[in-house]
């Protein structure tokens, strides 16, 4: 069993994916909080779907889980050809890369596994592979605790704080980037409330991160996405805290759809937008925001809620499923390395060299 959470630190229970007994374990997350499942995955090419239909979402949490499909892969290569197995693993490694475009944390993931398999990996590949995916594991955990840290030191004492999406434990490996800020923050008795956007059309604030709350105990207040502006007039959050699927060299930042409205609001009110996200979400070869793929979904995410209908026949739907967020309305980008305040090139690249 991979990454358990420690008793020492608070409001840190929840495990998005594990490897447990050779093969790998996720919260099925299409389907909370009304059920509470695992799925248990023997193969790539299952982890690659679990990917693509968001069974585990967030840019970390679908990192981390390439890298322990990767082990599977390995294994059911190895067993049909010892002496071949390297070459025949290009074409999953590929497939799971494919599996969603915008996150940068999946590519680096499947090409930091494919440099060791290229290497050379003498007899059974997955006693090294795996030590590399479960160190990927922790390491996300310990950067998310750090970040939590460094972040909750930006926000004064009493504060409410305003989330999009979910960026919780989840989406990563554990703890949670943007929302690993609130639990450092609510712990430390920096956050008095806290309020979620409910997140249309995947409802990931609704379903995901209240649902995180409600575990740890964290009171938090569920907001549609459209109440958020008016939540800002009334001065009820300092700061607007979000995680990132990507961030370019510029400090321009690719996160769910209706984030750069929230950037947009909180400019206008005088509310902070904090970025909350590891280096392996940093993408140093994409100089700005305007070269980020951004993944189109289906019509019927938002045609649809629940599997119902709610919009009539003939009616047809854009379903974007990420924004760009300018350098230029974030007040702090937050990863394990430190903090940047309004993001230049020259800042990230500064904070990426350390």
């Amino acid at each position: 069993m991979s990454a358990p959470a420690p008793k020492s630190i608070p409001y840190d229970k929840i495990r998005a994916v594990e490897w447990e007994h050779g093969r790998l374990k996720l919260i099925d997350q299409r389907i909370l909080p009304g059920k509470f499942e695992y799925l248990y995955l023997d193969h790539l090419p299952e982890c690659a779907k679990a990917i693509t239909d968001m069974a585990v979402r967030g840019a970390p949490a679908i990192g981390i889980t390439a890298a322990y499909a990767i082990v599977l892969a390995a294994r059911d290569r190895y067993k049909e050809n010892p002496k071949g197995w390297q070459k025949e693993i290009q074409p999953d490694l590929d497939l799971l890369a494919k599996a969603r475009p915008t996150a940068v944390n999946l590519r680096w993931a499947v090409e930091h596994m494919r440099g060791i398999i290229n290497a050379g990996i003498t007899g059974d590949p997955v006693p090294r592979l795996l030590a590399e995916a479960q160190r990927i594991h922790a390491e996300d955990i310990a950067a998310n605790r750090r970040m939590g840290e460094m972040g909750a030191a930006l926000i004064e004492k009493g504060s409410g704080v305003l989330t999009h999406c979910n960026t919780g434990a989840l989406a990563t490996g554990g703890y949670g980037t943007a929302l690993g800020v609130v639990r450092a923050g609510f712990a430390a008795g920096k956050i008095k409330s806290v309020f979620a956007n409910e997140t249309r059309p995947w409802l990931q604030g609704a379903r995901l991160t209240a649902w995180e709350l409600v575990q740890e105990g964290i009171p938090a207040t569920l907001i549609a996405d459209s109440a958020a502006s008016y939540l800002m007039k009334q001065g009820k959050v300092a700061w607007v805290i979000v995680g990132a699927d990507r961030i370019a060299a510029n400090g321009d930042t690719a996160n769910k759809i209706g984030t750069y409205m929230m950037a947009v609001a909180a400019r206008h009110h005088e509310v902070k937008f904090m970025v909350v996200a590891p280096t392996s979400s940093v993408d140093m070869n994409t100089p700005d925001g305007a070269v980020i793929p951004i993944e189109t979904r289906a019509e019927a995410e938002v045609l649809n809620v629940g599997g119902t209908r709610t919009a009539p026949e003939g009616a047809q739907a854009w379903n974007p499923a990420f924004d760009i967020t300018p350098a230029e309305l974030i007040d702090a980008i937050v990863t394990e390395k430190g903090v940047v305040m309004n993001p230049t090139r020259e800042k990230l690249s500064a904070m990426m060299k350390k």
